[in-house]
């Protein structure tokens, strides 16, 4: 493992080649992948824009709060960005024009509550959480689940903005869908002038362990834009876009839910973490379980993986190369490392 003295001076290099002050990246491979585990808490998530979500929760472990209170907290931050345009607020609407969204929330004790395909509520992961803890229910959808976060006294508004509008009605003109992959970053990149579009984030999805060893994790989307009214992906969906276990760890997945689903991907991350495999090791046999099922298919789609284990060691692996990931802890809330892949054709 390289040493703590080679560790920051590749950062500080990266992020100088990459024009972003304070937010430091180090590229990841196999065998370097894992972020050695340190004593305490430590907070990691999904793609580049993970980093203000990952320092959310950090202010909030900071101030006493459990890991499910980090989590929570840390994910609105997207949900009310109204720049991302596939989480929250300002996502990107369905084919027909419906800003859907979709949320999940575990914690390590088993717990766990979501939320699908709802509309007009712009935390929905307030919601799952909601969900979980005054109903015996996991999962409520559509219209149920937006006459529970009325009941609930949840704030309603319209989630369509006017640049969302925009480029929906600017879809229809040709109304064909294809996902990109990697859009997230080069979207978040954009935001900050650097190359690519401002459009089209991705699902965040975050975990958490406190001091204690306690374990959280919460994922939130408005999904794939352009979708069938009605979809759903693996976000909301326990077992596939989020599992957590307090013996074990857990883990979140990004990209194409449909593949995640299939494979029941972030549960198989946890069991193969139950089973020896370090993180690292379990996001990328799981990763490669999607490639080999729909050899085709994965060579055109992003699919990442996200563990984090209940010692703090964590890891991830991709199907393209260009998913990064945000790790927030005692020693740095800004760093972001680039996951290895099976594929290295760069998407960005």
């Amino acid at each position: 493992m390289p040493s703590r003295r080679d560790f920051l001076k590749t950062s500080m290099l990266a992020a100088g080649a990459l024009g972003l002050p304070g937010l430091a990246r180090a590229s990841a491979s196999p065998e370097q992948g894992a972020i050695p585990a340190r004593a305490g808490a430590r907070v990691v998530s999904t793609w580049d824009f993970g980093v203000p979500a990952n320092r959310a929760a950090w202010r909030r472990l900071g101030a006493g709060g459990t890991a499910l209170d980090a989590v929570e907290v840390g994910v609105q931050v997207p949900e009310a960005d109204v720049a991302n345009h596939s989480v929250g607020k300002g996502g990107y609407p369905d084919r027909d024009g419906h800003v859907t969204l979709d949320a999940s929330i575990m914690d390590g004790d088993g717990r766990c509550g979501a939320v699908a395909c709802i509309e007009r509520i712009v935390h929905p992961i307030r919601v799952a959480r909601r969900v979980m803890e005054a109903t015996p229910h996991v999962l409520l959808v559509g219209d149920g689940a937006l006459q529970f976060a009325r009941e609930q006294g949840f704030h309603e508004e319209d989630l369509l903005t006017p640049e969302a509008a925009e480029a929906w009605h600017a879809w229809l003109k040709e109304a064909r869908y294809q996902p990109v992959p990697n859009s997230e970053n080069r979207d978040y990149h954009q935001s900050l002038g650097l190359p690519g579009g401002k459009h089209n984030h991705d699902t965040i999805g975050m975990l958490a362990v406190d001091a204690h060893g306690h374990l959280a994790g919460a994922c939130t989307t408005s999904g794939m834009a352009w979708k069938l009214h009605g979809r759903v992906g693996d976000s909301p969906l326990i077992g596939a876009g989020l599992y957590v276990d307090g013996e074990v760890g857990g883990a979140t997945s990004t990209g194409v839910g449909e593949e995640v689903i299939r494979n029941a991907g972030s549960f198989l991350v946890v069991e193969l973490m139950r089973q020896g495999r370090s993180p690292q090791e379990a996001c990328e046999e799981a990763v490669r379980r999607i490639v080999k099922k729909r050899p085709d298919a994965a060579k055109e789609l992003q699919v990442g993986f996200l563990a984090l284990r209940r010692d703090g060691a964590a890891g991830a692996f991709a199907v393209q190369r260009g998913f990064t990931y945000a790790v927030c802890d005692a020693e740095s809330t800004d760093r972001v490392f680039a996951s290895p892949s099976v594929y290295t054709t760069s998407f960005n």
